[in-house]
């Protein structure tokens, strides 16, 4: 079996991995993902013991106990180039002999679950509600950056999308990941299911116009009135097509639930949201904490 070159895997002298600054002994099984580092304290202030606390850039990572159950919560920062290096290096974290930098032959499946926050597009979904992303579209291009996309990439979904936006051809190809349906139905009940986007960035590429104009001036109507089959699009984010793109192809049970916070349709926002992702973080614990 090959080595990993150094420069491919950066480890550093304390024997951590190069971004994250964690050692593969670190992490749990099951793992949070947020944006916001802040919202890492908030997990773990439910956590019943703390081991520790690291903090490298925006990636500020706690592991500790919640009845029972070992957890990790680690902060992403924003965007899908973030999410790369976290899902990356986690699964190296879990997969990769870091003494002999070779690829174990017994395979760890992490479970990945993103605790995000998202604008709706849909008028009958009102603010307050828990999204989850049972497909995701990614706009930013990164897994079409990986060998063999097309089997990661739902195609048909990818080429109704396509058709129905009428792609601007300056744009990323879009591609469409399907979250872990084990995590879905681990939540059922409390969220509203749907396809997710997943944006490049905050303002043009979610269709929000302040000075300059768009590649696709009717960019939310568009999203709203699409349709594959009986599935809409419900929600618009910007890391959840590259977790379950990534961490599905590497063999990781990943998804996102997001807090809707604005109503694109309406233009109306929740900024007192506080409340409401208190009572998510609670429900994801208790949920994963009876489960494996």
């Amino acid at each position: 079996m090959s080595k990993i070159g150094a420069s491919e895997l950066i480890i550093n002298p304390d024997g951590s991995v190069f971004h994250l600054h964690l050692k593969p002994e670190d992490i749990a099984d099951d793992i949070l993902l947020v944006g916001d580092p802040g919202r890492v304290e908030l997990i773990s202030s439910f956590f019943d013991t703390k081991e520790f606390v690291k903090s490298s850039r925006e990636f500020v990572t706690c592991t500790g106990s919640y009845k029972g159950k070992r957890i990790t919560a680690l902060s992403t920062g924003i965007g899908t180039d973030n999410i790369d290096i976290v899902v990356t290096e986690l699964d190296a974290l879990a997969n990769v002999d870091f003494a002999t930098r070779e690829v174990k032959e017994k395979k760890r499946s992490l479970r990945l679950l993103r605790i995000g926050t998202c604008g709706g597009v849909q008028p009958d979904v009102p603010l307050g509600s828990y999204i989850f992303s049972r497909r995701s579209i990614g706009m930013d291009g990164l897994l079409n950056w990986y060998a063999d996309r097309d089997k990661y990439s739902q195609k048909d979904v990818e080429q109704s999308f396509i058709k129905h936006m009428g792609w601007n051809e300056y744009l990323p190809v879009p591609y469409v990941a399907n979250a872990d349906d084990a995590l879905y139905r681990l939540f059922e009940d409390v969220v509203v299911p749907g396809i997710t986007i997943s944006a490049s960035g905050f303002y043009g590429p979610q269709g929000r116009v302040l000075r300059m104009g768009l590649a696709i001036p009717d960019f939310i109507e568009k999203l709203a009135s699409f349709r594959f089959g009986n599935e809409r699009i419900t929600n618009i984010e910007m890391e959840g097509s590259a977790l379950a793109g990534l961490g599905g192809a590497l063999g990781h049970r990943a998804g996102t639930v997001c807090l809707l916070i604005a109503d694109r349709n309406h233009k109306e926002s929740n900024p007192d949201y506080k409340p409401l992702m208190n009572n998510l973080v609670k429900i994801v614990l208790d949920r994963f904490s009876k489960t494996e």
